[in-house]
């Protein structure tokens, strides 16, 4: 079978694909994407392409993946297109956006991307690398690029951090100068490093997404994905070129002054439910996501923790819309979001996702329940067996000594809380010296022992007032 690209696209179905519009063959990359994954390609990547259609020529992405080349190099045989499965509840539809001119692989080919940043036409760098936090190399490729543009005398950049970090734009900003000097100077009066929050579930693909692909196309697609319907772009008012935020609001992004209402809102009701459910899903044996919210009692407990423990602290103020969202949107049997793909750097993740809640429900004296049971399955989870009997991978860059001590001290759990509670890389400093927070992780991880994990939590739902 033939694959995609620019010389086959007039190939697709008529009915039921859509195709690029913009004509691609004059377009030059306005934007440099850092992060060349699922996720970007199946969000700004279309969001873009929504903007080349309408006119707006200079939003066309030369994608970077940091190290990887298999995924790279497919594209580029592939022209830079590939199609997206939407599924919503209207049904399925596939498209191909045509955003992505061009790609490359910054651990092989550094000066290309520094070019890139250096280019005349580059307006725009936005990342999606890292929920770990931003490396040096990082700040060197960014600064060396930008060193290149300075002494040509070009403009600045908008440089937009997409990534799942708080305040992640006053921390790539940060980054790129931190070393005293003209550079860095330059770049505090010509860049613009704007906080941004992105939202949508992007599962990883798989072989089936590929083959419903060939199917849909006639084609063959290495970088085929799917995804949801909804989407969500909210990005903080600052731009090098002030025409970008009407611009990008016209594509359905929302521009605002503060991002940290909606910020704060996906990392504790979104992603902190996904963390809670990924290890849920990966003790009990199911396999995703749309699993977990189908099984009642982890529906109940999941409304209840985001309604009860966590949205109390939340400034967005229309939190009980989006919690209602999140829960349909978990329910999606089209995305087939893996367990174990959410669970991948548990440790990275959760000091994001659940003790700030925590910690400001004990400051108020109000109950945590749900909230130490979320850690206490993590603890569960860390041992890397399901309660069939069945071993999983946890992969986690801190899975070697986090899950020693899990297994170390697995059917006690007091020793277990001992040991894996007390890890401020994973707390925070103040909850493991707090005796209500570790009483409840224990309590909750003694039933999940004693009885199984799903057990344990018909327990806790039906002890949880409404």
């Amino acid at each position: 079978m033939p694959s995609l690209n620019r010389h086959t696209l007039h190939q697709l179905p008529e009915r039921g694909v859509r195709v690029p519009g913009a004509d691609r063959q004059h377009l030059t990359p306005g934007v440099l994407h850092l992060g060349l994954g699922a996720f970007h390609r199946a969000h700004q990547a279309l969001v873009f392409d929504q903007l080349l259609q309408a006119g707006h020529r200079h939003w066309g992405v030369h994608g970077v993946a940091m190290r990887s080349t298999t995924l790279a190099d497919a594209l580029a045989r592939q022209d830079g297109l590939y199609a997206v499965q939407v599924a919503s509840q209207q049904g399925l539809h596939w498209q191909v956006p045509g955003a992505l001119l061009r790609t490359s692989v910054a651990a092989r080919e550094p000066e290309v991307v520094r070019q890139a940043i250096a280019a005349p036409g580059t307006r725009w760098i936005t990342l999606t690398v890292t929920e770990k936090g931003y490396t040096s190399e990082l700040a060197a490729l960014l600064r060396q690029g930008l060193a290149e543009r300075q002494q040509a005398g070009l403009p600045g950049l908008t440089l937009a951090s997409c990534d799942n970090l708080s305040d992640n734009g006053r921390r790539l900003q940060a980054l790129c100068t931190a070393e005293p000097g003209a550079l860095s100077d330059w770049i505090t009066a010509h860049c613009a490093f704007p906080n941004s929050m992105v939202d949508r579930i992007v599962p990883a693909a798989t072989p089936e997404r590929l083959q419903a692909a060939r199917q849909a196309l006639g084609l063959d697609d290495d970088g085929a994905l799917g995804t949801e319907a909804f989407w969500e772009w909210v990005i903080e008012r600052r731009f090098v070129d002030p025409d970008d935020g009407p611009a990008l609001a016209s594509a359905g992004v929302t521009v605002v002054d503060d991002v940290r209402p909606f910020e704060e809102a996906k990392l504790r009701l979104l992603n902190g439910s996904h963390s809670a459910m990924a290890c849920l899903g990966a003790v009990l044996g199911l396999a995703v996501i749309a699993d977990c919210i189908g099984t009642p009692a982890i529906r109940q407990f999941v409304h209840s923790l985001m309604s009860h423990e966590v949205a109390p602290h939340l400034s967005r103020r229309d939190w009980p819309a989006y919690r209602d969202a999140l829960l349909a949107r978990f329910g999606n049997p089209e995305l087939k979001h893996s367990v174990h793909q959410i669970a991948t750097d548990s440790s990275q993740k959760i000091p994001l996702r659940w003790p700030p809640s925590a910690e400001r429900q004990l400051a108020a004296g109000q109950r945590i329940s749900h909230l130490a049971f979320c850690a206490a399955i993590y603890l569960r989870y860390l041992r890397g067996v399901n309660e069939l009997g069945q071993p999983y991978t946890v992969n986690d860059p801190l899975a070697e000594p986090l899950q020693a001590l899990a297994r170390q001290h697995a059917g006690d759990a007091a020793a277990t809380v001992r040991a894996l509670l007390t890890q401020p890389a994973l707390w925070g400093p103040s909850l493991p010296q707090d005796a209500r927070w570790t009483r409840a992780v224990q309590q909750h991880l003694e039933r999940i022992q004693a009885v199984g994990a799903l057990a344990a939590l018909h327990e806790l739902n039906a002890a949880t007032p409404a």
